[in-house]
């Protein structure tokens, strides 16, 4: 058993981040500089919808979405804002950010420049993975071969210019949050690394290749299983190991070294007995940092109340505190690795190796990560129906959810309902903003920043330095995104919903056959269109219900994220849906749920039911129902048989006549 080595110094702490931004610029900051005061001691940006997918404030899709679940940055003036009297050499910053990544990255360039830092000793971090928008989160713009080769170019200009800085952070995250299992989420994430690898091997002198994979960093998940978790980031680390030694022949083993920060699984927590979240996220905060020789350099840890809505600042300050105990009043970074020997855990490694190397040698046979993107979606929406079935069947045990439901009402949650909320006035005083800076702004100088930039992107040359002079004069995100759109062209990712039903059928016979006689009341099959209104990529729930009603034997249309109210209506229409169901989960649900009532009522269809479905606060669900929503859904209805047949009931001709 190792013992504590008194002669010598604590290991230090990793990185103690909050995953931070919302409203505006300025607010953030002052959250962030709140933070830093209380111990934080590194900066997680999160950008709003728009800001991620590469649209100014005022586009038409930015409409409910600005400042909801991070702050807008149009330009350098919210850059700027951003990180007021928070100097930037002396931090370190991970800005999660993916398709608009080059441009964000060259912004707080920019910024630090105006502040007199010294380029090359910024440190910190841009999440920078497109294949993982493309199989869980949505916020893509581009396709992947030009999103890959974007990917190289960050890396490559930061090799050269800001060696500190983490350019590319493979994410496995959200991999894991759209239900993939620890050997899925170790193979996708580490053919995502080869993929980017691959790209940069012939961007540098082959001596300078093993210092410039060395940059390549992870951004991972830790579930509640936290013993399988923990032997899942010892996993990792072998298996990093190994594909550094010998598909590249790196040599210095501290090239090899696996480094990665985590933020613990979001998706298990419950809207039912929130506070049992706290337990949650110490215990998943556990399988990252017990094991030294797999322990996290950085950690985020969710609020309690992130299944209800946007956590308040006490809320964040909790889950700091919660890291701070375990790095300064336990004795755990007195200890070498805990379970070096262990041969349950070396054991399990092992397993979740072979059954990675396994994932990975078949993604190979089909020429790596980006020609296995569909492949790898329908997988995870597979594996997602599979976890969601087992909850279902009590076969997993979520306590207060589908155990042990009765309790007490959460003190927690007082008269705000335990959640903070984005004034609406936000978007309109943003967009105002925005406005103020383009007429302020130099035309000319705007107008040759942006053709230097499309001429780099067309003729293959590196987009960073066109991305900072852009930046310099005045560009806006939305315009940057544009001429990356106008060269590369935009991508619809997969969904991995088949129109084919799958094997999952048993225990359905009941409501298969109250769809086939409601389908012969209606004079066809019932058909249900999925619609995801707005900027919000997370498809996990609609491709679930999806799935469900199409095994369930109703006709589905789901054509996938980022459709406009207008686009949903019309798609009733053609379709002739019988009902419509919206997923939403940005907080933007109440404008864009009422431009899409008016747009149906416009179009004739005020008598199709509409359903939704969100994290939607109970005051919010009321108005939506008062705006003629038939049923309003929210992460406690985790039962979908129960939601299959409510739209049954909903567009039944006996059921409508009765009442």
């Amino acid at each position: 058993m190792s013992q504590p080595q008194q002669d010598r110094p604590k290991d230090k702490p990793w990185l103690i981040r909050t995953y931070a931004g919302h409203s505006t610029a300025a607010k953030s900051n002052a959250l962030y500089r709140a933070n830093l005061a209380k111990g934080q001691t590194g900066l997680s940006v999160a950008f709003d919808l728009p800001t991620q997918t590469g649209y100014d404030s005022d586009h038409i899709l930015s409409k409910g979405e600005v400042g909801k679940v991070g702050v807008p940055v149009c330009h350098l003036g919210d850059m700027r804002a951003l990180f007021a009297d928070i100097p930037l050499d002396q931090m370190n910053t991970s800005m999660t950010i993916n398709a608009t990544a080059p441009w964000l990255l060259a912004l707080y360039i920019a910024v630090a420049e105006e502040q007199g830092a010294d380029v090359t000793a910024l440190q910190g971090t841009v999440q920078n993975d497109l294949i993982k928008e493309y199989l869980s989160r949505g916020t893509y713009i581009c396709p992947p071969a030009p999103s890959l080769r974007m990917i190289g170019d960050v890396a490559e200009y930061c090799y050269t210019n800001v060696p500190k800085w983490n350019p590319m952070n493979v994410c496995s995250y959200h991999l894991q949050e759209a239900g993939a299992t620890p050997e899925q989420e170790l193979a996708f994430a580490l053919a995502t690394a080869i993929a980017v690898l691959d790209e940069l091997r012939p961007r540098v002198p082959a001596s300078d290749f093993p210092a410039l994979a060395s940059r390549i960093s992870f951004f991972v998940n830790a579930g509640i299983r936290f013993v399988t978790e923990m032997c899942k980031m010892r996993a990792f680390v072998d298996l990093w190991d190994e594909i550094l030694r010998d598909r590249y022949g790196v040599d210095d083993p501290k090239h090899r070294r696996f480094r990665y920060g985590v933020q613990v699984n979001s998706l298990g927590l419950t809207e039912q007995q929130p506070e049992n979240n706290v337990y949650r996220i110490l215990i998943e905060m556990l399988a990252v940092t017990l094991s030294k020789r797999a322990r996290a350099r950085a950690v985020q840890l969710p609020a309690w109340n992130e299944a209800l809505g946007l956590p308040r600042p006490w809320d964040q300050q909790w889950s700091m505190r919660m890291q701070q105990i375990l790095a300064y009043e336990t004795d755990l970074l007195e200890f070498d690795d805990l379970f070096d020997g262990n041969p349950a855990v070396d054991a399990k490694v092992e397993a979740l190796k072979d059954g990675a190397r396994h994932e990975l040698a078949n993604l190979e046979s089909m020429g790596g990560a980006v020609s296995a993107i569909e492949y790898m979606k329908s997988r995870l929406v597979e594996s997602n129906a599979d976890r969601l079935g087992r909850i279902e069947r009590n076969e997993t045990i979520v306590v207060g959810v589908n155990r042990w439901q009765a309790g007490e009402p959460s003190p927690l949650q007082t008269e705000d309902g335990g959640i903070m909320t984005v004034d609406p006035a936000v978007e309109a005083e943003q967009v105002a903003r925005l406005n103020d800076w383009r007429a302020a702004r130099d035309t000319a100088a705007v107008t040759s920043a942006l053709a230097a930039l499309r001429a780099a992107a067309a003729e293959g040359r590196n987009v960073m330095e066109p991305s900072i002079a852009c930046a310099r004069a005045g560009v806006t995100t939305g315009e940057w995104a544009a001429q990356m759109r106008a060269v590369f062209g935009e991508y619809r990712g997969p969904t991995g919903v088949s129109a084919s039903p799958s094997n999952r059928t048993e225990g359905l016979d009941d409501i298969r056959a109250a769809v086939s006689a409601v389908s012969d009341r209606l004079g066809r099959r019932l058909k249900f269109l999925v619609g995801k209104p707005g900027l919000d990529g997370h498809s996990n729930g609609a491709e679930q219900i999806a799935c469900r009603a199409r095994d369930c034997g109703m006709d589905i249309g789901y054509e996938g994220i980022r459709l406009t109210p207008e686009q949903i209506v019309n798609a009733a229409l053609e379709d002739r849906a019988h009902v419509v169901g919206l997923s939403i989960l940005s907080g933007s649900h109440m404008p864009l749920v009422e431009d899409l009532m008016d747009r149906m009522r416009a179009a004739d269809l005020g008598d199709v039911p509409v359903i939704v479905g969100g994290i939607i606060p109970e005051d919010d669900a009321r108005r939506l129902r008062e705006m003629g929503v038939a049923r309003v859904y929210t992460p406690k209805d985790f039962e979908l048989n129960n939601i299959m047949m409510d739209i049954v009931t909903l567009v039944d001709p006996q059921a409508v006549a009765a009442e």
